[in-house]
C-alpha cells in the first residue's frame, strides 16, 4: 500500500513538476507546497479534510480553495489541489508535496533535509548548519525544518536515508539503557 501511494505520489509530482517548468512557474510552486506544508502540520481541521473520507468532493474543493485563498496560492497551486480533489486524491498530497520538492531539489543539484530542532533555529543557526552539510554531502540543502520540544535539546538531522542524531532525548535513552547494565 505505502508503495502504491509512493507511486501515485511520484507520477503527480512528475506530471506538477513538467506543467510548473513549462509554465516557468517552479519556484512559485515549491513556495506553495512549503507553505501548504506548514499548514498540514499545524492545522488538524485541513488534515482532516485531506484524510476525511465522508467529506463530499464538493466539501472538500470547497476547503481546498479557501486555503489557497487564505495563503495566496498560484493559480497553478489552486487549480492543481481541485484535481486532486476531484480525483479523490486528496490524501497523498503530503507525498506528492515531498515528491515534488525532492524533484527539484535533484534538478538543481540540492539535497532535501529534515530538521527538527527543540526550539526554533535562527538564521545564523541556519546558516551553519547548511554550512556544515554541505561539507558533509557535498550538495546545497534545502530544508524542512521542524520544532519538537520533546527533544530537550540537540537536532535530529534527515538527508536522504542518513540520519544525524545529537537530541538530549537520544542522549539520555542511550544512557537509561547502558545504566540498566549497571543494576
Amino acid at each position: 500500500m505505502v508503495s502504491q501511494l509512493k507511486n501515485i505520489a511520484a507520477r503527480y509530482a512528475l506530471a506538477l513538476y513538467e506543467l510548473a517548468d513549462e509554465q516557468k512557474s517552479l519556484d512559485g510552486l515549491a513556495e506553495d507546497f512549503t507553505s501548504l506544508r506548514h499548514v498540514i502540520a499545524e492545522s488538524q481541521a485541513f488534515v482532516y479534510l485531506i484524510y476525511s473520507p465522508i467529506l463530499s468532493c464538493k466539501d472538500q474543493t470547497k476547503g481546498v480553495l479557501a486555503i489557497c485563498e487564505k495563503f495566496c496560492a498560484k493559480q497553478l497551486t489552486s487549480n492543481f489541489l481541485q484535481t486532486l480533489t476531484y480525483n479523490r486524491r486528496l490524501s497523498v498530497l503530503p507525498e506528492i508535496i515531498n515528491a515534488y520538492l525532492e524533484k527539484l531539489a535533484q534538478q538543481r543539484g540540492e539535497v532535501a533535509a529534515e530538521v527538527i530542532s527543540a526550539v526554533p533555529l535562527s538564521e545564523n543557526d541556519i546558516k551553519t548548519l547548511a554550512n556544515a552539510l554541505y561539507k558533509r554531502v557535498g550538495q546545497k540543502a534545502l530544508f524542512d525544518l521542524k520544532v519538537d520540544p520533546s527533544l530537550i535539546g540537540g537536532l535530529i538531522v534527515r538527508v536522504g536515508s542518513r540520519m544525524i542524531d545529537t537530541s538530549l532525548r537520544t542522549k539520555l535513552r542511550r544512557l537509561r539503557f547502558a545504566m540498566k547494565g549497571f543494576s
